[in-house]
């Protein structure tokens, strides 16, 4: 699943290429909006809210979409065809660049005014303006006996972290992904981390936590089982955790992390 920076840099090039303009063509491919049509309003932002997308058109509509797992957003200029496909949900278009979602795990309507049916449920995002460091302590720490690995994990603490930030956080803090979350120490320099992790990923797709963007080398622990750890040699761990549909496997260095 695209973590929030991802997110946050398709947000941009959405805005890049719809905001300010009229549309010319919306196709909503997802059976309770096959009849909507946004065609000639203009788009007034698009905007990343943790890992969920805003578009907002005037006359107070605001389309939603999350990419969840498969989703992707491309940008291509008007004039190119788009070859028709089931993997298109949507598409917004304007004179000059049309903007085509494929696989979107989410595409809604709903009115501008009421965002917060959507995504008022969400912590502090990481990337928005609204990022409180000292709020997303609160509500990590709110349930003390919680895994932090799966309280990061939980959008409602703090939006934006995914799986790699997660496992990578952890690791650079030394701590177990399995620790309960109040025993964790210094829960605030480890969400101050996440941000900084988040911000300096923002402008590219693909997370760099190591400093070294050569291939393989991109990340401390995540992705990494079974090879040696970065810092002490011992074999990176990997196991599932999370109950039911929430279950995400995790990667930990068992001498790092205690």
């Amino acid at each position: 699943m695209p973590e929030g920076d991802a997110v946050w840099l398709t947000a941009r090039r959405l805005h890049e290429a719809l905001a300010g303009r009229v549309l010319t063509r919306s196709d909503f491919r997802v059976p309770r909006f096959a009849t909507a049509d946004l065609t000639g309003r203009t788009v007034t932002e698009a905007v990343s809210r943790g890992k969920h997308l805003l578009v907002r058109a005037e006359g107070g509509v605001t389309v939603h979409s999350h990419l969840r797992m498969d989703g992707s957003w491309r940008v291509r200029p008007a004039a190119e065809r788009v070859a028709d496909s089931h993997r298109i949900r949507l598409i917004l278009a304007n004179d000059a660049w049309q903007a085509v979602g494929y696989r979107l795990g989410m595409v809604e309507i709903v009115p501008t005014k009421s965002e917060d049916s959507v995504v008022g449920h969400l912590g502090p995002d990481l990337l928005g303006p609204d990022w409180d460091p000292a709020e997303a302590v609160r509500r990590l720490a709110a349930a003390p006996a919680r895994p932090i690995g799966e309280a990061l994990l939980d959008q409602r603490n703090l939006a934006g972290i995914g799986n790699v930030y997660k496992a990578e956080v952890l690791f650079l803090r030394g701590v177990s992904p399995w620790r309960p979350a109040g025993q964790v120490p210094g829960l605030d320099a480890m969400v101050v981390l996440a941000q900084r992790l988040l911000d300096a990923n923002k402008e590219r797709f693909g997370q760099v936590t190591t400093g070294s963007r050569r291939r393989g080398e991109e990340t401390w622990v995540y992705g990494r089982a079974g090879r040696p750890c970065r810092r002490c040699g011992t074999p990176i761990r990997a196991a599932d955790q999370g109950p039911g549909a929430e279950e995400r496997i995790t990667y930990w260095c068992p001498r790092c992390q205690p």
